[in-house]
């Protein structure tokens, strides 16, 4: 069971790393909408001006959420092996955003990154120089892997079912208003793979993931 805000808020002091404990709490609730600085205030059993004495507004709160979501990312340690390293950071990436489903859309806007956020794109970067690559391929590799994960996650917290029940009610009223001729190759993989017994869209992920890294070691033979 999460911990409501009023837990977190009743340690003492009030200050930013307190009023960020609560928003996390908040986000995590009852989503990145209500993180409000009314909310917080109430929350922290102040008036929201006094919360203005040690939170500058809305931002500093955004910023610092993202901030420590990025630093619940473990990270791999230095080695050679670029792609167990990637790899290991990509499902801790995805395992952390789950958690906290609304952070993934949130950390791409964010103009004023602290340094877990830093760190954990040196951490990337790090991993493909350390393996041979140079700074530009570097550069492309870590795009199109955060890329990957990031769009996978947001795609995975957004899917309009819940568990397996659900997916084939909704697949079913798709395919009982548009004609099977129309949309023969989509039907088949429905019929043939999403409405199996068993599936889950999040199992994808590493299939999707080998095909990313499989085109990042691409860029290095080429080379």
């Amino acid at each position: 069971m999460g911990r409501r805000p009023t837990e977190v808020a009743n340690r003492a002091p009030l200050n930013l790393e307190r009023a960020l404990q609560v928003a996390l709490v908040v986000a995590d609730g009852d989503g990145l909408e209500a993180v409000t600085m009314r909310r917080l205030a109430r929350e922290l059993g102040v008036e929201a001006a006094s919360l203005y004495h040690h939170v500058s507004g809305k931002n500093q709160i955004l910023d610092g959420l993202v901030d420590i979501v990025a630093a619940e990312i473990e990270r791999p340690g230095p080695t050679t092996d670029w792609r167990a390293a990637i790899s290991e950071r990509a499902h801790h990436t995805r395992a952390c955003l789950r958690r906290h489903p609304w952070a993934v859309s949130l950390m791409a806007s964010r103009t004023s990154p602290g340094p877990a956020t830093l760190g954990l794109l040196e951490t990337g970067i790090r991993c493909f120089r350390e393996g041979g690559f140079s700074v530009l391929q570097a550069a492309h590799a870590i795009s199109v892997v955060d890329s990957y994960v990031h769009g996978f996650v947001l795609q995975e917290v957004n899917l309009p079912f819940r568990d397996e029940s659900e997916l084939a009610a909704m697949t079913g009223a798709i395919m009982e208003t548009f004609p099977v001729s129309e949309f023969p190759y989509l039907f088949e993989m429905t019929v043939e793979h999403v409405l199996k017994p068993g599936y889950e869209y999040g199992n994808e992920f590493d299939s999707g993931l080998k095909v990313v890294l499989d085109g990042v070691a691409a860029l290095v033979a080429e080379s």
